[in-house]
């Protein structure tokens, strides 16, 4: 039977949806294939009819139990055998699916990649007779994706164990992901990929600034009243909070996060698939599971983590292809959070960078200055026309020449060695009187108090939007210090001019401060600190407080030691720790460490340190005597040490401690030395 012939008899459907034939072709033919497709735009029958063409079994690797459950739920209600070999299976179920796969009747197996880690996986996949590789969420590949899962590592591995074709799906993939999945799933290989276009048209995008943030949302569903939809909020305590508000307005409302019993979860679950009108406020926990068609709208309570999240996560609204809406909230307090987030990861300094540059592609989007589905696709390598179906092609933002504040702060990061966060240069824009601009001088520089006609936060929703416009990105290398893409040196040195929003300037609140533990010029190094100290914590299986506790590296931070005798001031510290760990910690403010030697060490932060190290000058300035012909001589680290410790006060007893061939070339000099330190 043909593909055209089983869609129709099989699943009811007249014709293709755009791109899924072309798909489902190359995957029957059995050639290597990625598809990266919109949510919503059909991608479970590119690989459900071509299983059905196909002779032998495919199996299909997808992320979440309860996505598999509902796929096999509806191949059986259309009449096809599918199975899923899952941790939620009963007996019974798991019964049923092998006498199906001995029997020969099974055409789709289920499997969670972690089953792949089972011995014995390939030779049973091979002795069933598997012909065909599916894997749904290609992207969970990618070890740096947001929703990275490391046993889709071993998919590569299973399909050479194989040798059978492999069609790999995903809706989110930007560049550096696809590269990813090619070369893990792959082998480096490149395969038949399609590039399905990524607009929703049907899909409403709207974003504002955060002014009330909980009666915004409110607001929102209460013109929405009865209808199925998702909030997404950053926290889990969140999630509890607006469920319960949203309950109190008179609607049906239940949050969801990872943090909840596994059967409250699957209950919550099953309601929104279940219940017309339930809205379900949830962490990004919930979601890649969820293949509900009527969902009508999704907001964020919190801004995403990236532009990819955010594409995913609006994604699940409107599935029918009937309308839907967003809203997303923004504010300083979001993006200070997200920034925290990639700062403490443990990925590289060039990962983080690129990172960096996500958020400000978000952040992009957020301070649009037109039509958000062009900014959006823009993002994705699409070009599209103004849509007519978003806030700013509803009302217009309104706009100014932006181009001589963003030259001012140009000017201050480029003066003050691209080193300092925001913070730090509004405070040199404003000119204000505080020790630390003073200390280094920045009341000195040219900029210094050129922005006094803004204030404060509104410098800061400046800030904001060149970040958008990726004009400056925070460096992990600089602990958050922002760096001048080239993008911006036209616009500093005068060539060119940028449009920035009033409206969103206007709006910015100053909102409820959120207790920092430090500065938000120090907020970068700590959180670097404590990327560093979950590394080693993970690395040795203890709790990271084991290592440093917050107090400790709360210190580091703000006191910046330059030096392992500065790092063991610091308050919890500690020889023993100082040992362990000094170098490390030291390494994350300061870069490359210097080598010390084992005796010098062990006097870090002491006062015999400081003694040690005349001792070494004055000792290297006599290595060939006073007059600089003698045949060369040293003392060793450990006598050095010795002679620091123990102070002899006279050349008797320095002679008994250095002996008389060093005594007669040193002990004077060491004695000076020993009498200035006393």
């Amino acid at each position: 039977m043909t593909a055209a012939t089983l869609l129709r008899d099989v699943f009811g459907f007249d014709g293709f949806r755009p791109g899924q034939e072309e798909i489902v072709e190359a995957v029957s033919l059995g050639q290597n294939t990625l598809a990266i497709m919109p949510t919503g735009g059909g991608k479970s029958l590119c690989f459900q009819l071509p299983a059905l063409v196909r002779d032998g079994v495919t199996v299909v690797i997808s992320p979440l139990i309860a996505l598999m459950r509902d796929q096999v739920r509806g191949l059986r209600e259309a009449g096809v055998e599918a199975g899923a070999l899952t941790s939620g299976n009963t007996q019974e179920e798991t019964d049923g699916v092998w006498q199906a796969l001995e029997e020969g009747r099974l055409k789709l197996l289920y499997m969670a990649p972690e089953r792949l880690a089972a011995g014995g996986v390939p030779q049973m996949l091979r002795r069933i007779g598997v012909s065909m590789i599916a894997v749904d969420e290609a992207h969970c590949v990618s070890q740096w994706g947001h929703d990275f899962r490391p046993d889709y590592l071993r998919i590569g591995e299973l399909r050479r164990a194989l040798d059978v074709p492999l069609a790999a799906f995903t809706a989110t993939a930007d560049a550096e992901t696809q590269a990813e999945i090619v070369e893990k799933l792959f082998d480096g290989v490149p395969p038949v990929t399609f590039l399905r276009g990524f607009d929703r048209p049907n899909i409403h995008l709207a974003f504002a600034v955060k002014d009330q943030p909980r009666q915004q949302i409110l607001s929102f569903a209460a013109a929405r009243k009865g209808q199925s939809g998702i909030v997404y909020c950053g926290t889990r305590a969140k999630t509890e909070t607006i469920a319960q508000a949203l309950r109190e307005a008179g609607h049906a409302a239940c949050h969801y996060h990872g943090g909840m019993e596994a059967e409250d979860r699957r209950v919550v679950e099953g309601r929104f698939q279940q219940e017309d009108g339930l809205i379900v406020v949830a962490t990004v926990a919930f979601g890649m599971g969820i293949d509900k068609p009527d969902i009508r709208w999704v907001a964020h309570a919190d801004l995403p983590k990236s532009i990819e999240s955010y594409y995913q996560e609006i994604g699940r609204a409107g599935r029918d292809g009937a309308p839907a809406e967003t809203l997303t909230l923004f504010g300083p307090d979001d993006i200070r959070y997200r920034r925290q987030q990639i700062d403490e990861g443990l990925a590289p300094p060039e990962r983080r960078m690129a990172d960096h540059a996500r958020l400000n592609a978000l952040l992009g989007l957020c301070e649009a200055l037109e039509c958000r589905r062009k900014t959006l696709l823009g993002y994705f390598g699409e070009e599209a026309k103004s849509c007519g179906h978003c806030d700013l092609c509803d009302k217009p933002a309104d706009v100014f020449d932006g181009t001589t504040p963003v030259r001012m702060a140009l000017s201050a990061a480029l003066r003050t060695g691209e080193s300092y966060g925001s913070g730090h240069l509004i405070e040199i824009l404003l000119g204000s009187d505080l020790d630390k601009i003073k200390q280094r001088g920045h009341d000195q520089l040219p900029t210094y108090g050129v922005g006094k006609e803004y204030s404060r936060r509104e410098w800061q929703a400046i800030f904001r939007q060149m970040m958008g416009h990726d004009l400056l990105r925070p460096d992990p290398e600089r602990h958050g210090g922002l760096r001048m893409t080239e993008k911006a040196r036209p616009i500093l040195r005068g060539e060119d001019v940028i449009q920035l929003r009033r409206d969103t300037i206007k709006a910015a609140k100053t909102g409820n401060k959120i207790k920092m533990l430090v500065s938000e010029d120090d907020a970068p190094l700590l959180s670097a600190l404590k990327a560093k100290r979950r590394a080693l914590a993970e690395a040795a299986g203890v709790p990271a407080y084991i290592i440093y506790n917050d107090s400790t590296l709360i210190e580091m931070a703000q006191k910046r030691p330059m030096s392992l005798d500065e790092m063991a001031k610091i308050s919890g510290v500690g020889a023993k720790k100082l040992q362990s760990y000094g170098d490390a910690f030291l390494s994350v403010i300061v870069g490359e460490v210097a080598q010390l030697h084992p005796a010098r060490r062990k006097m870090a932060g002491r006062s015999e340190g400081s003694v040690y190290d005349r001792l070494l000058e004055v000792q290297a300035d006599l290595s060939r005597g006073e007059d600089g012909t003698g045949k060369p001589m040293t003392c060793s680290a450990s006598l050095l040490a010795k002679v620091a410790q123990m102070r002899p006060r006279d050349m008797s007893t320095m002679e008994r401690v250095l002996g008389a061939k060093y005594a007669e070339r040193f002990g004077a000099a060491f004695l000076g030395v020993l009498s200035e330190a006393s």
